[in-house]
């Protein structure tokens, strides 16, 4: 059987062909500089430093190129790291894809468009159904394929629509348990609240962010697309139903500090924010438990403030539960 990238433990040499997720030069505090690289498989990815680097390196050696690593699995500060004893560029007529570098959501493509545009039945406020319909219409092709984060939360392949999907089942229980709640706009904001990113994300390989990511945001784009949706469908702008749905995306990260353009003052509102962060941290934890042996503690989580989780030497469910990255 052939080793992955994860399939290495501390302390064993490898040699690999592998995607360069992330590269980023860095001057350490005696003024060299030094490379932070993030090597990448099927299997996940793993951080190594590259030292004595220079800007010609960080050209070399950019996001998205393919290399051959010689090096060794170690561990710093809890984390997996590999120690670089040799890297080099992997040409274009070596017979690699970039495809085969990148991992995928646990659950296939296909399954995903059929539980989405299975709720999409369920938005029954037609202001808000076609909406959705014309906008998964449109961006169909790269809402079932991008990640739903460069790196953070679902960064994999399909990583947007899984997201989606795990945010609909929960809205689905807490709809079920809460009856006062709208469930059509709870839905279409789950289904909308997100897919700005197909604009600001540059997709599932190599993944960075374009300009209009950088500058303007996914929040301020996906409400650009429903406007622009709504005046190509003939839907009045002033109209609440309209106004509801882009609160909805608006304010869908709960405070300014984190992007809101507005706190949440629409039940629908508040609790599309509650599942967006549940989803995003239980992901978060959950893939570093899943690189982590049981008995042990993760490595620090940064979007859960540095925190490290604890695996217990027995977790039935954990062990079943589908490998995210």
């Amino acid at each position: 059987m052939i080793k992955r990238l994860l399939d290495y433990n501390d302390g064993e040499d490898m040699n690999l062909v592998l995607l360069l997720k992330d590269s980023s030069l860095r001057t350490s505090k005696n003024g060299k500089q030094y490379l932070v690289l993030q090597f990448s498989d099927s299997s996940g990815t793993i951080r190594g430093n590259l030292w004595n680097a220079s800007q010609q390196d960080a050209d070399t050696f950019s996001p998205g190129t393919i290399v051959e690593l010689s090096g060794r699995r170690e561990e710093y500060q809890d984390r997996p790291q590999i120690r670089i004893y040799d890297l080099r560029v992997v040409g274009p007529n070596e017979g690699y894809d970039l495809s085969q570098f990148v991992h995928s959501a646990p659950i296939k493509q296909k399954d995903l468009e059929e539980e989405i545009n299975k709720r999409v039945f369920e938005i029954l406020n037609p202001t808000w159904n076609r909406i959705v319909r014309y906008l998964l219409k449109k961006w169909n092709k790269e809402f079932f394929s991008y990640p739903a984060g460069r790196s953070n939360h679902h960064a994999v392949r399909n990583g947007l629509a899984f997201h989606t999907v795990s945010m609909l089942r929960d809205a689905e229980g807490i709809a079920n348990t809460y009856p006062q709640i709208d469930r059509s706009l709870l839905y279409a904001g789950c289904i909308l609240h997100d897919m700005g990113k197909v604009i600001e994300l540059s997709g599932p390989v190599a993944t960075a962010y374009t300009t209009e990511g950088n500058l303007i945001g996914h929040l301020v784009l996906i409400d650009e697309q429903i406007m622009l949706a709504a005046h190509e469908l003939e839907i009045d702008e002033h109209s609440e139903d309209l106004m509801l749905l882009r609160h909805l995306v608006l304010s869908h990260h709960g405070l300014p500090e984190y992007g809101a353009a507005h706190r949440p003052v629409v039940l629908e509102a508040e609790v599309l924010h509650k599942i967006d962060d549940l989803d995003a941290t239980v992901y978060a934890i959950t893939n570093a438990l899943q690189q982590t042996k049981p008995g042990e503690f993760t490595e620090t989580i940064k979007s859960q403030d540095n925190r490290r989780f604890y695996r217990p030497k027995n977790d039935d469910a954990l062990d079943k539960a589908p490998k995210l990255e």
